[in-house]
């Protein structure tokens, strides 16, 4: 069952910081984390923003230990896995050793199956021996039916819900999802341009945020809004996050949000990781704006 934490904070999904060498920085890591966490945010989930998905086998250990210590005593952090087969269950006996009260698979794209991807996510928690979160980022790769049936069997803490859609009050899959599943179970996981229709009118327990890495207390605000019943409020302040969403949307959500933390000064992100790439010319300008303009924002939240 989705913990009460998930109910009163946002869940922020950070970028990654490196060094000029490649490895993982905890100095500008542990700076990011503090940034997010004075904007009452509780919850890290370091999955596709963080690039996990071209992690090195080799640093896996290491770069989950970096971030439970750098968290702080009240802060949930959340890894990931995968997304191949293979990796998630080598990757789920290094987690079982390590204080995480569940995990995220990545979902794989290409060589899958739903069905095998639900004997893959019922392999990996039962190896891990937790709950795990189910990432649904496109209806080819689960069934709602598939995943009603883990959930049932106690295998799935939350589901990240991240199917896009032209207008994410239209959208089928999802009604059929949350009539097998608790909706308070589905997390939004599109970051804050659906989360207010998926909060209000398929009744999910929460939503992610990659901006709210830069405006915590905005996005914060959003959550509470919501929860209050204030819809008009919250759909204010989800306004102010439009700009810097938008570029995500034009050139690539993991990129822009990547250097947009570096550009606004928040933290040190160093370069992204291959197999991505860094922003040039204008769209680096662009985003250097729509980041600077989105912290002034929050600190006026705080």
């Amino acid at each position: 069952m989705i913990a009460a934490s998930y109910e009163t904070s946002v869940i922020a999904v950070p970028p990654l910081a490196r060094r000029a060498d490649g490895a993982v920085c905890p100095v500008q890591n542990a700076r990011l984390i503090r940034h997010i966490e004075s904007g009452g945010v509780r919850i890290l989930l370091y999955g596709g923003n963080a690039n996990f998905y071209h992690l090195r086998p080799s640093e896996y250990a290491g770069v989950l230990e970096m971030l439970a210590a750098a968290a702080g005593p009240e802060t949930e952090v959340v890894p990931s896995a995968g997304p191949a087969y293979g990796v998630m269950m080598d990757q789920a006996a290094v987690l079982r050793d390590l204080p995480f009260r569940t995990a995220m698979v990545l979902p794989h794209q290409g060589l899958n199956t739903p069905a095998g991807v639900a004997t893959g996510l019922r392999h990996f928690a039962e190896k891990l021996g937790r709950p795990v979160v189910v990432y649904l980022k496109s209806e080819s790769y689960l069934t709602p039916a598939l995943a009603a049936a883990l959930v049932e069997d106690g295998l799935v803490s939350w589901i990240k819900y991240a199917v896009v859609r032209p207008d994410p009050a239209r959208d089928v899959w999802l009604e059929q999802l949350v009539d097998l599943v608790d909706p308070g179970l589905v997390v939004s996981g599109i970051g804050e341009q659906p989360a207010l229709v998926h909060l209000g009118q398929f009744g999910l327990g929460g939503f992610t945020t990659g901006c709210g890495c830069l405006a915590p207390a905005l996005s914060q605000r959003l959550l509470e809004r919501a929860r209050s019943g204030d819809w008009a409020g919250a759909e204010a302040v989800r306004q102010q996050f439009a700009p810097l969403e938008e570029l995500r949307n034009e050139i690539n959500p993991v990129r822009v949000l990547h250097e947009g933390v570096s550009l606004s000064g928040v933290a040190d992100m160093g370069a992204i990781l291959p197999l991505l790439s860094g922003l040039e010319g204008t769209e680096r300008v662009r985003v250097a704006a729509a980041a600077a303009q989105l912290l002034a924002r929050n600190a006026q939240a705080d």
